[in-house]
């Protein structure tokens, strides 16, 4: 069985924070509500949209204020978003050596797609897989659904946030935790990901031919 690596989305592979920090700003402005701090606000994102939203406005309000972001940044999701630099070419070579390339988003599955169709990964993914109703990590069902999806066995998670790492863990991945992406250092390192790195390049080096004999990670426990 092919060996499967499985990656978060925004803040892992794609540099999308502008665009998504942008619609938040637009509906709060829109609707009036008082218009967090930038430290405050990136310190929410990469959860659910609900809880974001929870954060600063009342509980009444969540579900209007979820409907207009989805409005809003389906129609911008992709002005500024970038893949972070050697992004493209660290999937390729991943397919080229014999590894099968899962997404496992928090985001929606059809807005992950555009997405990834945007920013112009789609050919070097095997599988896009998003949460569509809860939990949500770092519960492991969107990982485990990735996992599911494609004839491979699981062998790393790579994301940019404890969620990441603990939903990885619970899914009985190895944890390869980033640290361009928006979540803080501090609960990254404390979440105790196999491998704390500042950007992808190591994963090539943990990640060798497919066809050769595999030196299997620390295994996490859930």
């Amino acid at each position: 069985m092919r060996p499967v690596i499985v990656f978060d989305l925004d803040g892992t592979l794609v540099d999308s924070l502008p665009d998504i920090a942008a619609s938040f700003l637009h509906v709060f402005a829109a609707v009036g509500l008082p218009v967090p701090g930038e430290a405050e606000l990136w310190a929410r994102l990469g959860g659910p949209l609900e809880a974001t939203f929870a954060a600063f406005a009342p509980e009444t309000s969540v579900d209007e204020l979820c409907a207009r972001y989805r409005e809003h940044y389906a129609l911008h999701l992709a002005e500024r978003s970038r893949p972070f630099a050697g992004v493209p070419a660290l999937l390729r070579e991943l397919g080229r050596r014999g590894y099968l390339r899962a997404v496992a988003t928090t985001k929606r599955t059809v807005t992950a797609r555009r997405l990834i169709e945007a920013v112009g990964l789609a050919d070097v993914l095997d599988h896009v897989e998003g949460s569509d109703a809860p939990p949500y990590k770092p519960a492991p069902d969107v990982v485990l659904r990735a996992l599911e999806a494609l004839p491979g066995r699981g062998l790393w998670m790579v994301g940019d946030t404890s969620a990441d790492v603990l939903a990885g863990r619970a899914a009985g991945l190895a944890t390869y935790a980033v640290t361009w992406g928006v979540g803080d250092v501090g609960p990254l390192g404390a979440s105790a990901p196999t491998r704390l790195e500042p950007d992808l390049d190591a994963l090539l080096q943990l990640c060798p031919d497919a066809g050769q004999e595999l030196t299997a990670p620390p295994r996490s426990q859930p």
